[in-house]
Parts: structure tokens; C-alpha cells; sequence
């Protein structure tokens, strides 16, 4: 029973939405299911920093390897989650100015919220992918090798993308005259992205689309219940 009543909760809203979709006289039937969904988000929000919090202290008091790290993630999510929920430094709503600082907003610009937001986790999530983009170009020189045909083909892409995408790209290829102007590696990169990048994005998209359908009809169906554990009915 602990499997099959939320594999018959989980049925239901799934077909509710998919009806509510397609039939108007069952819009109202969605948008109660919605609530639904917001309501279980908002617990697993707070099922979510529990366990975080009790994974990276358990690690800080055992000062296991990295433990530092988990001190600064604990410190830094007690941080934000009182800067927000006390709405530290937030002005009262300009259409209740007698009110108190309840009635503004807590992401307001310049709210501490705010500057947290905009002077540390933005910069700090530009500077995770700056250093993704040097792993990706070293796992890129190890992977593409010309070996066949479609290996040579990927590489040479890459290399007039990542060519044409700078500086040196476009003086390389700034000699050629007008005419010949679709070879200049500027316009081979636009090309390229144009046509052919999307062309393979469509694809890739349609392709998830569809496995995306099929899974959520066996999740739906009770044919897949992976998603509800190991445990027996």
C-alpha cells in the first residue's frame, strides 16, 4: 500500500493535467493540481536544506576530508535563508508606507538579499563556468582526434567555431573579397550555428521530446515505479 497510493495520487494529477490541457471545461481541474505541485515543492524544499544541512555537518563534525568547504556551504545557507525570511534591510511596499518592512519585497534591489544574490552567487557561478570551459577544451583536445571520417569532420567544425568566435578568426580571413565573403570564417561560424547547429538541435530536441512522452506514460501507467523506491507494496 505504501507504493500504491502515491502511484495512484501520482496517476491521477498526471492524467488531470493532460486533460485539463486539451479540454477547457477541466482548466480549473489543473490549476487545483497546480497548487498541489507547489504545495509538495515547498516540502521538498524544506526536506532538501534538511539534508543538506545534516550531510555537510555530520562531515564538518567529523573534520572529514573537505570539511572547511561544508562549514562555509552550512554558514553561507544560514545566512541567505535569514537574510530572506527576516527580510533583513527591506523597505516597507511604497503603497503602505506606514506598514512595516513585512509588506515589501525580500529581492528588492539593494536588499541585502539582493546583494547577496547579485555580488556573490552570480559572480561565483560565472567564475564555476569559466573553469568549465578550460575542462571542456582539455577533455575536447583528448577526444577529438581524427581517427575517421566523422571524427575529422567534428574536429574541423569545432575548430572554426571556436576560430571564427575570436579576433584572430576574423583577420585571418579578412583578405578575401567580397564575392568570396561566405568563406570568411566569421560567416563560416554563423553559417554553421544557422543551419547546421540547429538542424542537430531540432533533432536532439524532438528526440528527448518523445522519449520524455514514453516515460511519462509508463510513469503514469505504473509500468515504471522506479521513482517510488525499492520498497515492496
Amino acid at each position: 500500500m505504501k507504493r500504491t497510493v502515491p502511484l495512484l495520487i501520482g496517476s491521477v494529477a498526471g492524467f488531470v493535467l493532460i486533460i485539463a490541457y486539451f479540454v477547457p471545461a477541466a482548466e480549473g481541474w489543473g490549476e487545483r493540481v497546480s497548487i498541489w505541485f507547489d504545495v509538495l515543492a515547498s516540502i521538498a524544499f524544506i526536506l532538501g536544506g534538511g539534508n543538506l544541512l545534516q550531510a555537510h555537518l555530520r562531515k564538518v563534525r567529523e573534520r572529514r576530508a573537505g570539511w572547511a568547504y561544508s562549514a562555509v556551504t552550512v554558514l553561507a545557507f544560514a545566512v541567505t535563508l535569514w537574510v530572506g525570511l527576516a527580510k533583513v534591510g527591506v523597505h516597507p511596499n511604497p503603497q503602505f508606507p506606514d506598514s512595516s518592512r513585512w509588506t515589501g519585497q525580500y529581492n528588492e534591489p539593494g536588499t541585502p538579499f539582493w546583494w547577496i544574490y547579485e555580488y556573490a552567487f552570480v559572480p561565483l557561478t560565472a567564475t564555476i563556468f569559466a573553469l568549465l570551459a578550460f575542462y571542456v577544451a582539455s577533455a575536447a583536445f583528448r577526444a577529438f582526434r581524427a581517427r575517421n571520417t566523422e571524427a575529422a569532420l567534428l574536429l574541423g567544425t569545432a575548430f572554426i567555431i571556436l576560430l571564427g568566435r575570436t579576433f584572430a578568426g576574423v583577420y585571418l580571413t579578412s583578405w578575401l573579397p567580397d564575392s568570396l565573403s561566405g568563406l570568411r570564417i566569421e560567416n563560416l561560424c554563423v553559417e554553421i550555428m544557422r543551419v547546421f547547429a540547429t538542424a542537430g538541435n531540432r533533432a536532439i530536441m524532438i528526440g528527448v521530446a518523445l522519449g520524455t512522452a514514453a516515460v511519462s506514460l509508463k510513469i503514469l501507467l505504473g509500468v515504471d515505479r522506479s521513482h517510488l523506491g525499492s520498497g515492496e507494496d
